[in-house]
């Protein structure tokens, strides 16, 4: 159990480092969550706004829930930023992060945690509440706490830091009268109250009933969207929406569909979407590569072949069309085909009838034919390397599937689905991407389009820590980043080297120093200042404990030679 009370907070440079001003595209950043400096009035507008419309208790509710959406995600940041640190720095990531967000001064008085127990119990002062201030000029003097938000986020912060639901009461608020806003917080099951606190925080009945309407809207939408047994194919975009309208109306018809597209835009999970649509989906949906097959075995692949057919054919067997028979066949890499396959195909879409490889019977088959293809048929033709009667024959029904640098509404949507399938493919909790990362996946170009992305998704559950949600770097190593903007002790803005760069540089010359010596000197007093202690020492430099030793064996390894 953590001594009471709690030393003073410690210093909050590890956490200023982490918000980035990158004024040049509007954004700001804490570490991979996008932020936004947005005017306590403005906030204060929409309090007002919301409790006229809604009512005090449902206002209050609202903003307690937003609160703890924003605490949960802050919560991320403590491992994090002090991986090394006691249980009470890194619990002090919240009230820092708090103050640093502009929102209350916290000062703790007790604080009691024992996170493998399951044991919490703390207090905090807070003064210069943004909510007292709005709310009481616009409302006056009240009688009951109006700290909401905070209350939230504080009790959403240490519910995912303890990973059990721990909630806050605002026991005095300065908008009554008191001199401070002052809270208390325990694990939910040390309330006598807990089931009305835990009310705060469930979804009133306004919500359930809008929540209850999109729910029946998405279901009406699934039966609507296009799927197969991978689910339903993921999309928003109005691209996306013009190839599955399309999809759609050739399901229920025999017509021969062309799928045309890049490399890697999901033209299978496609035609498997409109096999699943279509009055065949009880029947076998086989596909065959026309491109990883050798162009001697094609024929017999897809027509079959009797016995001594050539060398090797000890037995009858029955091709692709066979095997299909009253259900989908889609030939995938269409343009690949050779020349001789090609007349062949010619003739079973025109007459329905197969002639095995050495055989002299023809047998019917109904098969719906589904090709597949990122080669430009026309230019193929032009070339002769495709026929072009069956070029036209294939081109009653052409789909265009978009590249996904063509879909940028669909690449989160679609992360979100690969996220969820992945996870549960590795056993693995990962709530979700940063909004760095988000940002990183829309402006990325997307050479492999949906494959590529899918690839980067398992890879980033794979290397993303667990309850942790995947970050720009684990989705793509090698992006190069960008010089940030930080703030400095004074709260001011900083770019690139600290202040003072050019006196530090004229004194390393002066005094005739080498970057390594200047390291070495650097590493040796943080870690005098912090009486051995290797984690205050990192902190103090900026780094994470392991990097610091490192760098500190170099030092002693150095100091022998």
């Amino acid at each position: 159990m953590a001594a009471t009370p709690p030393p003073p907070l410690p210093p909050d440079a590890d956490l200023r480092r982490m918000v980035h001003f990158s004024a040049g595209d509007g954004r700001i950043w804490l570490a991979g969550q996008r932020m936004l400096l947005v005017h306590a009035a403005a906030l204060g507008a929409l309090r007002r706004e919301l409790m006229s419309t809604i009512g005090r208790e449902q206002t209050r509710r609202l903003l307690m829930r937003a609160g703890y959406a924003s605490g949960e995600r802050d919560a991320v940041l403590a491992r994090q930023a002090r991986p090394e640190a006691s249980v009470l720095d890194m619990f002090a990531v919240g009230p820092q992060l708090h103050m640093l967000e502009g929102a209350v001064q916290v000062t703790p008085e007790s604080c009691e945690i024992d996170v493998p127990a399951g044991r919490f119990h703390g207090t905090f002062r807070w003064d210069h509440s943004w909510e007292v201030e709005t709310h009481v000029r616009d409302f006056g003097p009240q009688d009951e706490p109006v700290c909401w938000m905070l209350l939230g986020y504080a009790s959403g912060y240490t519910s995912a830091f303890m990973g059990r639901p721990t909630l806050f009461k605002e026991l005095a608020c300065t908008a009554c009268g008191q001199p401070h806003c002052r809270i208390e917080g325990r694990v939910l099951a040390d309330w006598p109250d807990a089931d009305a606190l835990a009310r705060d925080y469930t979804t009133d009945s306004m919500i359930v009933r809008l929540e209850d309407l999109q729910s029946q809207v998405d279901t009406l939408r699934s039966t609507l969207q296009p799927a197969d047994e991978l689910g339903p194919l993921v999309g928003r975009s109005k691209a996306f929406d013009a190839a599955a309208r399309l999809l759609r109306k050739a399901a229920a018809t025999q017509v021969t569909v062309l799928l045309t597209g890049e490399t890697g835009v999901g033209k299978e999970r496609f035609a498997r979407a409109l096999h699943t649509m279509s009055p065949r989906a009880g029947k076998p949906f086989v596909a065959v590569n026309c491109a990883a097959l050798p162009a001697d075995l094609i024929e017999s692949e897809l027509f079959g072949a009797e016995k001594g057919a050539y060398t090797g054919a000890g037995a009858a067997r029955i091709g692709r069309f066979e095997r299909a028979d009253g259900g989908t066949l889609l030939l995938d890499e269409l343009g690949e085909l050779p020349l001789p396959a090609q007349a062949k195909l010619l003739r079973v879409l025109q007459q329905g009838e197969i002639e095995r490889l050495g055989g002299t019977q023809t047998r019917k088959v109904d098969v719906r034919v589904i090709a597949a293809t990122n080669v430009d048929l026309q230019a193929a033709v032009a070339s002769g390397r495709f026929r072009s009667d069956l070029m036209y024959r294939l081109n009653v029904y052409p789909i265009r599937i978009p590249p996904l640098r063509e879909r940028a509404d669909d690449i989160e949507p679609l992360a979100v689905h690969m996220l969820a399938r992945f996870c549960a493919l590795h056993g693995k909790r990962v709530p979700g991407f940063t909004d760095r990362a988000l940002d990183a996946m829309r402006a990325y170009p997307w050479p492999g389009n949906v494959r590529e992305l899918e690839n980067l998704i398992e890879r980033g559950v794979i290397l993303a820590s667990p309850d942790e949600p995947v970050d720009v770097h684990e989705l793509f190593p090698t992006l190069p980043g960008q010089p940030p903007v930080t703030l400095n002790a004074a709260g001011q803005l900083q770019r690139g080297a600290p202040d003072g760069a050019p006196a530090l540089y004229d004194e390393l010359l002066a005094r005739g120093l080498s970057l390594d010596a200047l390291e070495d000197a650097l590493i040796q007093e943080a870690v005098e200042r912090a009486g051995g202690n290797l984690a205050a020492a990192a902190r103090a430099l900026g780094l994470t404990r392991p990097q610091l030793s490192y760098r500190l064996q170099r030092v002693r390894e150095r100091a022998r030679e």
